[in-house]
């Protein structure tokens, strides 16, 4: 081997050694945030479970109102249900193959972190599957966090998600896993989402919303804010006491042997394969 092509192998080996570091480096990240977030899920369960009062955590991040006055103004408005969804007031949201015989059920808040962190680090396991029909998946959508750190932006991310989901499953799909992107999803503490502009602003990253006049009209009128409201109720009706929580037609998945929720993509897998065994 001439000193030319030995000098170019060892680059090449410095090159590679140096991406594995970095390709390790974010599993480290992802597995550190999964920790993090399994501990704030049983923190959200309680707080929701017993109606914690917390204090304002911030200020609302300018373009955000407080829980109370949102609510008051979509109270007003008429009832809208998005396309793509079932039920007298269509908070049946299924997405997938119909012909799939079984049905995730997905309870998540667009504000928890533990949600975030889950999508971060294994969402797109999920979306996936639904993909290849391996079941389907239903979505019902908690905003207890408005309640608990006060602000909007549950509320009304959700609303948001009500015109994607007018669009297509598929837009709705994208768009909440875009929200909950590193990228994109605030601190809890931050009420970002309770801002029109800034949820129109990520779903330009969505190929479906972006420069969609129809969609952004919708988010700004709050065309779906009612919807929204009643899809929290469900929540709170369904007995699910913490965010994110998965269902495999009605039954908990838990990591085995425990009864936490599966969040890293191992647990994740072997949750759903053994649910699927069923």
């Amino acid at each position: 081997m001439s000193k030319r092509n030995s000098q170019e192998a060892k680059r090449n080996a410095r090159e590679r050694l140096r991406e594995e570091r970095e390709r390790q480096a974010k599993k480290d990240k992802v597995r550190r945030q999964l920790v993090v977030a399994a501990s704030i899920v049983g923190v959200l369960a309680v707080a929701a479970g017993i109606g914690v009062a917390v204090t304002k955590m911030g200020d609302g991040g300018g373009g955000s109102v407080s829980t109370k006055e949102w609510e008051d103004a979509a109270s007003g408005k008429a009832y809208a249900k998005p396309a793509n969804t079932s039920g007298a007031k269509g908070t049946t949201v299924v997405v997938g193959d119909k012909k799939a015989e079984k049905t995730l059920e997905v309870y998540e808040d667009m504000r928890c972190p533990a949600c975030a962190a889950f999508e971060q680090g294994t969402g797109e396991i999920l979306i996936r599957d639904v993909e290849e029909g391996k079941y389907k998946a239903q979505f019902v959508m908690a905003t207890f966090i408005d309640r608990m750190a006060e602000g909007s932006g549950s509320k009304n991310a959700l609303s948001a998600l009500g015109a994607a989901l007018n669009v297509s499953p598929e837009a709705f799909m994208e768009y909440k896993h875009t929200l909950y992107s590193a990228e994109n999803h605030p601190e809890e503490r931050e009420d970002k989402f309770g801002e029109d502009d800034y949820l129109i602003t990520v779903a330009e990253q969505v190929k479906e919303l972006k420069g969609n006049k129809d969609f952004e009209k919708d988010v700004r009128d709050g065309t779906y804010d009612k919807w929204a409201l009643e899809m929290s109720e469900k929540f709170d009706d369904s007995g699910v006491q913490g965010t994110p929580t998965f269902k495999m037609d009605g039954e908990k998945l838990v990591v085995e042997g425990t009864e936490n929720t599966p969040m890293a993509p191992d647990q994740f897998k072997a949750a759903i394969d053994k649910a699927l065994a069923k």
